[in-house]
């Protein structure tokens, strides 16, 4: 009885911190959509895996692309009978010496809870990098709550990406889902509802399979966490089999390969809600797999690539744990991230993944090698014509929103995709995984205008994706910092990503006002005060 007053007192508390939780305002950013919009001059760098091209000038009317004009070669000036007509009322974008790139799609990108403070934040972070569409996996706050802001952001009533709203597995059942009947009952709930999808963790195999099965019948798409609790009895591949179409992070693909064992090899005093005890083990769980190009590995790699899977790998948010003192420390956490949030990423047992307390060398160590035979797997899949996607699962572990995103594609950079193969995960690959493809994910004729303009070419340094940029040395040998996305287009709405960044900051500066101390959470992030 005292376990089930808990239970109740406890989602009763979280309603009402959800509740709390400010929608994103009507949008008083961006200009557009237009009758006629031409962006003129850019070189392409599309998310189809071909190489740049231009310069060329894009057609865009109200947010439909409906032309991409080759108007010369570079270096030499482009000769106006090339170019295409500006109509009376059309507008124009001289982007000459820029670089013109799709939206980026974030597959992981939780909206808000209690610890992001409101949904504008959110936001505006990632529209300052160039995310014109997310998909929230769980729908924390509420479906209603997330169906309402897609709604919105749809008839951009709001500054916001694209959402896709994937309900956790029984989300707003009375009580837990019991039995195959019950599980096809609220998957198909789900869908009249609205969801684009589901995310599960895991269930007993007879629910799991029912739902995933009847989802797939509904055409949902549908992801999932292979929490440790369950994926003893479905890994990865038996999800995969039975209509999964994505999974998020790593877990249960390991368990798929092991060959001498059914079970993680566990201390025999581990328990799953020791976060210290959860994320040890964890580093420690790709060397007990099949080893890299064995016969177990290749089989379970080629029937995920048979099976059309998508792996949606999150290497960002568990990257804190190969080395704390850098991510905790990043140059962001100054300006963009709000003092609750970071009070929420300093360690701690009772949060979240905040595991790195008696951390150090000898643990980033085992991380560093889980994450090479991690890689080492993703790349292959990916070269043997797998689907690998961008998901940065912001808001834990010093992952900020937008910022996270660009973290997530240097370590794919890292993981040996070429940076072109990096644009495509982020794109034409995750557009495709979300069943979005004719829509949106290249700059094509007929799709629908969100793209990203800036003045660097981030496939030389992808740090230039992120909103402060990256650093150089100018002619006169002075340290200036460049790049940052400069326009991002959403449905054929022109944003300023520099005024979005502003916006966030003061966000940002009117929380640390009513804050008291909330320097020193920069410092005691690494274990010392201010």
């Amino acid at each position: 009885m005292k376990n089930i007053i808990l239970v109740i007192l406890s989602l009763f508390i979280n309603n009402i911190i959800y509740s709390q939780i400010n929608k994103a305002p009507e949008r008083f950013r961006g200009e557009g959509p237009f009758n006629q919009l031409i962006i003129r001059g850019a070189t392409l760098i599309n998310g189809n895996g071909a190489p740049p091209t231009g310069p060329v000038d894009i057609i865009i009317e109200k947010n439909i692309i409906k032309n991409i004009v080759n108007v010369g070669y570079p270096g030499v000036k482009i000769k106006e009978n090339r170019r295409p007509k500006l109509d009376k009322d059309g507008i124009e974008i001289n982007a000459d010496g820029k670089f013109i790139l799709p939206g980026f799609i974030d597959m992981h990108g939780h909206i808000s809870s209690q610890r992001s403070g409101t949904a504008e934040y959110v936001f505006k972070l990632w529209m300052a990098h160039g995310i014109t569409t997310i998909r929230d996996p769980s729908c924390g706050q509420g479906l209603d709550w997330v169906l309402d802001q897609k709604n919105k952001s749809s008839i951009n009533k709001i500054t916001a990406p694209r959402i896709l709203a994937y309900t956790s597995f029984g989300q707003g059942s009375k009580n837990k889902i019991s039995s195959p009947s019950e599980a096809v009952e609220w998957v198909r709930k789900n869908a009249d509802r609205g969801a684009d999808g589901i995310k599960f963790f895991g269930s007993r195999p007879d629910i799991f399979k029912a739902a995933l099965q009847e989802n797939k019948r509904l055409g949902l798409r549908s992801a999932c966490h292979h929490a440790q609790m369950d994926v003893a009895r479905m890994n990865v591949l038996e999800t995969a089999r039975n209509g999964l179409t994505t999974m998020e992070h790593w877990y249960g693909l390991p368990e798929a390969l092991f060959e001498d064992k059914t079970v993680q090899n566990y201390p025999l005093d581990y328990n799953y809600m020791n976060e210290g005890n959860r994320f040890e083990e964890a580093g420690k769980l790709w060397r007990q797999a099949a080893e890299p190009y064995s016969k177990k590995w290749n089989d379970v790699m080629n029937e995920l690539i048979s099976l059309d899977f998508t792996i949606d790998v999150t290497f960002v948010p568990y990257s804190i744990f190969r080395d704390v003192q850098r991510g905790s420390s990043l140059p962001w956490h100054k300006d963009y991230t709000r003092p609750q949030l970071l009070k929420f990423f300093l360690p701690s047992r009772e949060s979240h993944a905040a595991a790195y307390y008696d951390w150090g060398s000898e643990m980033e160590t085992v991380w560093k090698e889980n994450y090479k035979l991690w890689m080492t797997f993703i790349n292959e899949y990916k070269n043997r014509g797998g689907r690998v996607t961008a998901g940065a699962d912001s808001g834990y572990m010093y992952n900020l929103y937008g910022f996270g995103f660009i973290q997530e594609l240097e370590l794919l950079r890292e993981a040996g995709f070429h940076p072109m193969e990096v644009i495509r995960s982020a794109t034409l690959h995750a557009a495709e995984a979300i069943g979005m493809e004719d829509e949106i994910g290249t700059v094509e004729v007929g799709k629908l205008a969100d793209l990203i303009i800036m003045d660097e070419n981030p496939l030389k340094n992808l740090k230039y994706l992120y909103a402060t940029g990256d650093i150089k040395l100018n002619e006169n040998n002075d340290v200036v910092r460049v790049g940052g996305v400069e326009k991002t287009i959403k449905d054929g709405i022109i944003y300023d990503a520099r005024l979005l960044l502003e916006d966030v900051k003061k966000i940002v500066d009117e929380e640390k006002s009513k804050t008291i101390g909330w320097e020193n959470l920069l410092y005691e992030s690494i274990g010392r005060k201010n």
